[in-house]
Parts: C-alpha cells; sequence; structure tokens
C-alpha cells in the first residue's frame, strides 16, 4: 500500500475512535474487519501507530495544540488534527524504525503548505527547546523526556531540516535542476491578405455594486475560554496537591485518635452555650393575646358565617330526630358497641406503650455494645499505630536517600534553564518599540477618516435642514375648512333605518325614559328580597344561640367526668421487658469494668513526654512560618529577574535551605 493510503488509515482510526464507548482493541479488532484486504505488514504498521497515538496522547497534545494557537496554525482546519497528530508520533517514536526516506514519503504525501507549517513550528529550537520540553516533563518524568523524546530528535535534526528546505522550496516554486539549453524558435511570418475593417467599440456594460460583505467574527481565530480556565484550573489543582502531599509527609502520624470525648463536647457545648447568651441583646418579645380573646368580646359575623354555621346545626338537628325516630321504631341501642370499643382502644393503647418501652430498652442495650465494641476497636487501632509508625520510619529514611538524589538533578536543570533567559529581556524591549510605531501609524490612519467622517455628516445635516424648511413653509399655508350641517335633514345613504339628528334625539329620550321605569322595578324587587333574606338570618341567629348553649353544657360535663377520671400514667408490666432491663444493667457493668481497666495511669514520665512533644510542635510551627516567609520572598525575587513563579525552575529555586545543604 502506499505511503498515502497508509496515513489516510491511521487518520481514519483515530477519527472514528471514541475512547468512552469502546476499547482499543475492540476499535482495531472491529477495523481490521472491515478493511480485509490489507498486507499482514500494512496491518502491523497501523496498529502500532494507533496505538502509539492513543499510548502519548499528552505529548501529541502539547505539540497540536500549540500549532493551532500560532498564527500559522490558526489558518488550518480542526478537521486535519489527527493527521498532525500521526506525523507528531513517527517524527519523535518512529523515526528510527522508518528512516529518513519513507518518513519524506509520508510528508510529500500530504499537502506542501501545510506540512511545511506544522514541521517548522514543531522541529524549531524557540519551541522545541523550551516550552514544549517544559510541558513534556509536566507528564512525564525529565530523564524520561530527555532520553527518549529530545534525544533522538536532535540526532535526525540535520536530514529533518534539509527535508524542511525541500518543502520552502516547493512553496516557492523553486526548481534545483540544471537548466536546459532553449533554442532559438521559429519566427513565424504573417500572410500577405487583406486587412479586415477594425469593429465597433462596444458599450462597456454596467459593473454592478456588491453588498458589502459582513467581517468574519473575531471569535474564529481566539482559542475558547474555557480551555484557558481548565488549564488554570488544572494548574492550581496540582499545586495545592504537591503542598497537602508535602504538609502530610511533614506532619504525620500525630496522634492515633483525633476525635474528642464526650466530656470534652459536653464541656465546649456549655461555653458556646454561654457566649452564645451573652449576644442575645434584643429578643423577641412575644405578642398580647387579642382583646376578644381575653374580656371576651362578640365578635362579628357576616351573612356566610351566619348561614354556614345554620346549616351545620340544623344538620345535626336533623341527624339526632333521626336517631330518635328510629329507637321509637324498635331500632338497637349502640351503647354497648361503644362500650367494647372504648375497652379494645385502651387494650390497644396499653400494647403501644409496651412496644414504646420496648424499644427504649433495645437502644440503650445496643448503645452499650457499641461503646463495648468501640473499646475493643480502640485497642485493635494502638497496635496497628504502633506496627505503621515502624514501617513509616524505614520508609522514611528511603525517601531522604531519594530526595537527595532528585535534588542533585534539579539543580543541573536549574543551570540549563538559567541560561535560556538571559536574552529574554532585550527581546521584550524590541517587541515593545515594535507596537509603539505601529500604534502611532494607527493613531494618524483613525484622525484621518475621522475628520473625513464629520465633513460627510455636516453636509448630510445642512441638506436634511433644507428640506425640514421647505416642508414647513408648505404646511404654513392655510386651507380653508367649512361645512354647514342641517340637523332636520338626514345623510342621504338611502338606508331604510336612515334617520335626521333630531328624529335620533327623540327616539334616545324615549329609550332613557323606558330604562328608568324598568330601574325602578327592579330596585322594589330588590328591596324586597333583602328583607326576607334579614328576616332568615334573625332565624338562624337565634337557632345558633340555642346551640352553642346546650354544647357548651355537655361540654361542661364530659370536662368534669374526665377530671374525676383521670390519674396517673399506667405502668406496663412484661415478663419480657423485664428480662430486657436486666441484660441492659450486666452490660452496662462489663462496660464499666472495661473503661476502668483500659484507664491510663499518669506519671511523671509521660507528663515530661507531653511537654516535650508540645515544644517540639511549637519549633516546628515556627520554622514552618518561616520557611513560607523566605519562599514569598525569594518569588518576589524571581517576578523582578523575569522568571515566572508557575514555572519548574521557579519552584526548583523556591527551596528552602535546608533542602539545598541537603543537595550538597
Amino acid at each position: 500500500m502506499s505511503h498515502k493510503k497508509l496515513l489516510a488509515c491511521c487518520v481514519e482510526l483515530l477519527d472514528t475512535f471514541n475512547p468512552e464507548e469502546n476499547c482499543v482493541e475492540d476499535h482495531l479488532k472491529h477495523f481490521l474487519k472491515k478493511n480485509k484486504s490489507l498486507d499482514e505488514n500494512d496491518q502491523t504498521f497501523i496498529v502500532e501507530v494507533f496505538s502509539g497515538c492513543v499510548r502519548y496522547a499528552p505529548i501529541m497534545k502539547v505539540v497540536v495544540d500549540g500549532f493551532y494557537n500560532v498564527k500559522e496554525g490558526k489558518r488550518s482546519l480542526r478537521s486535519e488534527r489527527n493527521i498532525y497528530i500521526t506525523l507528531c508520533y513517527m517524527t519523535v517514536f518512529r523515526l528510527d524504525e522508518l528512516g529518513i526516506v519513507h518518513f519524506s514519503n509520508f510528508v510529500k504525501s500530504q499537502d506542501v503548505n501545510r506540512m511545511h507549517n506544522f514541521f517548522s513550528f514543531f522541529l524549531a529550537d524557540e519551541n522545541l527547546k523550551k516550552w514544549i520540553k517544559d510541558e513534556w516533563c509536566k507528564h512525564y518524568d525529565p530523564r524520561f523526556t530527555q532520553d527518549n523524546l529530545l534525544r533522538p530528535l536532535h540526532r535526525w535534526m540535520p536530514e529533518l531540516e534539509k527535508m524542511i528546505s525541500q518543502l520552502a522550496d516547493k512553496v516557492a516554486n523553486k526548481n534545483n535542476l540544471p537548466k536546459k539549453v532553449v533554442k532559438p524558435a521559429t519566427q513565424p511570418q504573417e500572410f500577405n491578405i487583406t486587412q479586415p475593417k477594425p469593429r465597433a467599440i462596444p458599450v462597456p456594460e454596467r459593473i454592478p455594486k456588491l453588498h458589502k460583505h459582513r467581517p468574519v467574527p473575531e471569535s474564529t481565530y481566539r482559542p475558547p475560554k474555557e480551555q484557558a480556565l481548565l488549564a488554570e484550573a488544572e494548574e492550581m489543582n496540582r499545586r495545592r496537591a504537591e503542598e497537602i502531599l508535602m504538609d502530610a509527609n511533614r506532619f504525620q502520624f500525630r496522634a492515633a485518635i483525633s476525635e474528642k470525648s464526650a466530656k470534652t463536647k459536653k464541656i465546649m457545648s456549655e461555653i458556646m452555650d454561654e457566649e452564645d447568651s451573652k449576644l442575645d441583646f434584643e429578643k423577641n418579645r412575644a405578642r398580647p393575646l387579642p382583646r376578644h380573646v381575653t374580656e371576651n368580646i362578640p365578635i362579628k359575623l357576616n351573612t356566610a358565617a351566619i348561614l354556614r354555621e345554620g346549616a351545620l346545626v340544623q344538620k345535626k338537628e336533623d341527624h339526632e330526630l333521626k336517631k330518635l325516630l328510629d329507637l321509637e321504631a324498635g331500632a338497637k341501642d349502640a351503647s354497648e358497641f361503644l362500650e367494647w370499643q372504648q375497652k379494645m382502644r385502651q387494650k390497644d393503647y396499653d400494647e403501644q406503650l409496651a412496644e414504646i418501652e420496648r424499644r427504649r430498652l433495645e437502644g440503650k442495650l445496643s448503645h452499650e455494645e457499641a461503646i463495648l465494641a468501640r473499646q475493643t476497636l480502640v485497642k485493635e487501632n494502638r497496635q496497628k499505630v504502633q506496627d505503621m509508625k515502624e514501617e513509616t520510619q524505614q520508609l522514611m529514611q528511603e525517601y531522604v536517600h531519594q530526595r537527595m538524589q532528585d535534588e542533585k538533578e534539579m539543580k543541573r536543570l536549574v543551570e540549563i534553564v538559567m541560561s535560556s533567559h538571559k536574552n529574554a529581556i532585550q527581546a521584550r524591549e524590541q517587541l515593545r518599540e515594535y507596537k509603539r510605531k505601529i500604534v502611532e501609524e494607527v493613531n494618524i490612519e483613525s484622525q484621518e477618516l475621522l475628520r473625513q467622517a464629520l465633513e460627510d455628516e455636516e453636509e448630510e445635516m445642512k441638506r436634511k435642514f433644507e428640506i425640514i424648511q421647505q416642508i414647513r413653509a408648505m404646511e404654513a399655508v392655510p386651507v380653508v375648512r367649512q361645512k354647514f350641517v342641517d340637523l332636520a335633514s338626514t345623510a342621504g345613504h338611502q338606508l331604510l333605518s336612515e334617520l335626521s339628528i333630531l328624529e335620533l334625539k327623540e327616539r334616545l329620550g324615549l329609550m332613557k325614559e323606558a330604562q328608568r321605569k324598568a330601574e325602578e322595578e327592579k330596585r322594589d324587587e330588590i328591596l324586597t328580597a333583602k328583607q326576607g333574606k334579614d328576616k332568615k338570618l334573625m332565624d338562624t341567629l337565634e337557632q345558633i344561640s340555642r346551640h352553642r348553649a346546650e354544647t357548651s353544657k355537655a361540654a361542661a360535663l364530659r370536662l368534669e367526668k374526665k377530671r374525676a377520671t383521670s390519674g396517673k400514667k399506667p405502668e406496663v408490666k412484661d415478663p419480657k421487658l423485664q428480662d430486657l432491663e436486666k441484660k441492659l444493667q450486666e452490660k452496662k457493668a462489663e462496660r464499666l469494668r472495661e473503661a476502668e481497666k483500659m484507664k491510663i495511669k499518669s506519671d511523671k514520665k509521660s507528663a515530661g513526654r507531653t511537654q516535650e512533644l508540645a515544644r517540639e510542635k511549637k519549633a516546628l510551627e515556627e520554622n514552618r512560618w518561616k520557611e513560607l516567609e523566605r519562599t514569598k520572598e525569594k518569588q518576589a525575587k524571581l517576578v523582578t529577574q523575569g522568571i515566572r513563579p508557575g514555572t519548574r525552575s521557579a519552584q526548583i529555586l523556591n527551596r528552602s535551605p535546608a533542602a539545598r545543604k541537603v543537595t550538597a
């Protein structure tokens, strides 16, 4: 298969791959099953290139994203992203295996302009040796980046530069082949024929004016804000994680039990309540009861309330009357059933009380068992903590040795980075001078355009002012508008119902008289209905007052009966509950015995050890604050020197003097 088709297969694999839906192996099997005509060597090459692009995706992402952010990359299509990823992978990892000849064939199979722009950006020293290397070091170890990524590229750099120069020649349409000797061409001679008459010059057609196209939006050439925000959040999270890791390694295993005891929690809650009570300067005062509650002031009812309550009273009276009529006719009395129902409710209430007491005792019993289990867990945790301390001591020694080796490597990298920042200030000054000149030229052009626009606007205003004066002069001419009206004549529209103004006024007077008579009749009807309604309301109020008096008497009798029958809280006696109480007392006694055994007796040696640990903790805190102050001072110095604090070199220079002594 040709180089162009092989590269197209690799790009198609990357275009159709979705890591969220399927894995790499399934996607490869599906693609190979679909393209069975591929040779075995071609299948092996495609599988290796696709797997490498997926595995080292962060390396390719750094290069391709940087290319799309520069001026040449912004002109490229986003659909060609996987082509650049595949060629970048071949350049970094497969150049030794392919050789410069096959690799050049892959590159030349694509568009020359795009390949020249991409490789000029990727293989430039100011990109490859500076920010691309720094971004790769964020994803992989610096030693791996130097040995496996950069060193092969430096070794093949002469051949790659030669390939880039060939691409540049093709872009410039240069031909490096030797020039051929050009023979003089045969000079033709004209025939001696009659000369034709000159044609008339046609009238030129008018060129139509095209509408001004809308400019391309600036958002097309700007990267989205979400990528910058995500990158910034990722960088902040990484720094925070490194600080937390250093603090955890420095201050680990300071206490085995971090939970406060019940006594401590109780004392803290009492102190907080006392402090909060001092802050209640102005409490909310309760509102007094309304006057109609304390002084028994009668409440005025509206018509709807009176009718609603009257209907309720009437319904209750009808129900009682029906009940008496049924008893008179021989119906059965429900007093026995109600007595039986009261007994059953009392029985259910007693069972409910017994169930509540049983649950309470079971809860206390489970609480005691949980306390015993926690005491057992504390014993086991203390033994585990002792074992972990011994293991941590051994790991700490290994970590210190490894850290010393890393400090030596970092010191060497700092020297390399500092040497690359010497000429940055001079280049920045040149760029600032160039931008200043551009701004001056733009200001001169904008002033000239503004002057021309003001002159055009002034001419337009003069023309509009003359038109307004003409319109006002036309409106100032008087117009005669006079029309005589005859009230006794019709409009002359020849309609059947056509009337004059006098006839219309007479007809309206008759209609108003008829309407006045109808209103008087309606007013009489409303007055009669209102009197009947008032009489009905008075009868309803009298019925309600009688019903309320009878209801209050019955309620007073029920209240006296309830007070007479009310007694003490019923006792719940159940053998199962007694067994639970006995078991609870046994668990409580066992817990107290275990707590007495686990109580730690203080002595002079432990007290001295506690004071010594407190002094060590205080000294470590002071050293930590001093180290933070020194770090901030160094960051300020780096900013004045032109070094960004978030870079790798700034992090190496921010190390404490103690760490530098360990490195030395």
